[in-house]
């Protein structure tokens, strides 16, 4: 690998395929769960919304609200996003899918009453009607009752599996691109892996143990990984997961890193529950079914004009909440709404706006890399909030603080958001990505490698589900966020989302061809 041909590309090529070649790489112990459990990006449908009304299987009717019953909601949801748009207008995200989710038969007779119910129910009473972004941000990330705060929502006894679980060829695979765009980079003397949202930690465990088989190539490397998590519970498996142990949380309640360790093969990690903390230096960002989870605006073109969807107590039953429209115009609905928006429904999630802003600042001052990959869109979806309970599909308004909420990435978004501060690539659908990156290839030396009948289909099922158009492999896409120095002939700044020529200079986003 350190005598390859002095062009970036074939050096960078020449690790790739060695990568993928590798059996020393190994395998990972069987999970407990299989290939096949749910995931978030499972299933589509639509809804139809028309005249405050929605049509459709399980759908829920929004009523417009009585006037007296707003002026405290027109003002919620804005404030501190407001700084966001007073520069730049602010494209609208658009999805599709259903807000009241497929809750079963047996949700809509019973609906229990959850310490997060109870909690949104008297904040509702207190100051009206509520945004969706603000009901997702109670209902995931709440102190004390948060969903994803306390418990593991992961695996077969959670909620929904990701890419790492399924397979370790996904997280392999990831972590060649970090270290093929380490190289690019000139092999900077330190390298800050900074994952959003790491979920048990599995996807980091994967990349470090390629870092670990790339010993002689980095070992004049200062390495050291970068968590950014705010529930305790996933926390708390994450380090079980990349250390082995247990790690008690920081005393020191003013420093930023609220935990910290040494991985299993001696590099520091570090956790931190915001981005903004992290150092500053030459950084690879990854975030992973990351932005999905964010809070988002939703809003629907009406006769009277565009009116923000809020969540308030349902008048018939007092111990559900139900759909609104708000009677006028709220600051969002004139913040987040271009003029010449063509669609009738739209989701907009400013948290991912100025996060995509962060990373790009980060980038263009600092270098590095960032790779996103999640299920969305590129402009042409509308409405997609929808929940998830013990893989199955779940009504969004029932019992939150014990489901999953999510929403479609907008990509289009993400690529205005970062002011042309940075080279954007994708997205691109996670089997053209995957198998630019030799999936193939490595999934034939650990068959080739493998007698254990058991370990066969396990690595067949989850390639499976990586790759099929049908479930993960068209559900799924990778963006990444690159300085503009990093791609060849990109004197001027500018979209470089569909140029194929400059991608093809980046693992994973251009086609490699196997001899």
């Amino acid at each position: 690998i350190e005598k390859a041909a002095p062009a970036p590309q074939s050096g960078k090529l020449s690790l790739q395929v060695s990568l993928v070649l590798s059996p020393g790489l190994g395998l990972r112990p069987l999970p407990v769960f299989g290939a096949e459990g749910g995931y978030r990006a499972a299933r589509n449908w639509q809804r139809q919304v028309k005249g405050g009304r929605s049509k459709g299987t399980g759908a829920v009717t929004m009523t417009r609200l009585p006037a007296r019953r707003s002026v405290l909601a027109a003002a919620l949801g804005v404030s501190w996003q407001q700084r966001l748009l007073h520069h730049h207008g602010v494209p609208a995200a658009w999805r599709r899918r259903r807000c009241s989710g497929a809750g079963s038969k047996a949700e809509d007779s019973s609906s229990p009453v959850t310490p997060m119910l109870k909690h949104l129910m008297f904040k509702i009473k207190a100051t009206g009607p509520i945004t969706v972004a603000e009901y997702m941000r109670e209902a995931l990330t709440n102190p004390v009752k948060g969903y994803y705060m306390h418990h593991d929502m992961l695996g077969e006894g959670g909620d929904f599996v990701t890419s790492p679980e399924i397979s370790q060829i996904f997280g392999e695979l990831i972590g060649i691109w970090y270290v093929s765009e380490w190289m690019a980079a000139g092999k900077p003397k330190t390298l800050q892996l900074v994952e959003l949202g790491p979920g048990r930690g599995t996807l980091t465990d994967d990349i470090l143990r390629v870092f670990n088989q790339l010993g002689s190539l980095l070992n004049k490397c200062d390495i050291s990984i970068h968590l950014v998590e705010v529930s305790p519970k996933l926390s708390e498996i994450q380090a079980l997961t990349l250390t082995g142990e247990k790690i008690q949380s920081e005393l020191d309640v003013t420093s930023p890193v609220y935990m910290k360790g040494i991985s299993k093969a001696g590099i520091p990690i570090f956790w931190y529950r915001e981005l903004q903390d992290v150092p500053q230096g030459t950084s690879f960002y990854l975030a992973h079914e990351f932005f999905d989870a964010l809070p988002i605006h939703k809003f629907q073109r009406t006769e009277q004009g565009w009116r923000e969807v809020l969540i308030d107590i349902d008048p018939k039953a007092p111990d559900k909440l139900r759909f609104v429209l708000a009677p006028s115009a709220t600051p969002a609905t004139e913040y987040f709404i271009q003029g010449k928006e063509a669609r009738d429904h739209v989701e907009v999630c400013p948290d991912a706006g100025i996060l995509i802003q962060k990373l790009a600042c980060r980038i263009q001052e600092d270098g590095g890399a960032a790779l996103i990959a999640d299920y969305g869109h590129n402009g042409n979806k509308t409405d997609t909030f929808r929940s998830f309970r013990s893989h199955e599909l779940h009504d969004v308004l029932i019992a939150p603080g014990t489901a999953d909420l999510t929403a479609d990435v907008d990509f289009s978004y993400l690529q205005t958001m970062t002011q042309g501060r940075v080279a954007t690539l994708g997205p691109l659908k996670q089997q053209e990505f995957l198998k630019n990156m030799g999936i193939d290839v490595r999934l034939q030396v650990l068959l080739q490698n493998s007698s254990d009948t058991a370990m066969h289909k396990h690595l067949l099922q989850g390639y499976d589900m990586l790759m099929n158009p049908k479930k993960m492999g068209d559900r799924f896409n990778f963006f990444a966020l690159l300085p503009h120095q990093r791609l060849a002939h990109s004197d001027q700044k500018a979209n470089l989302q569909h140029s194929k020529s400059l991608s093809t200079s980046v693992a994973g986003f251009g086609e490699l061809v196997w001899k």
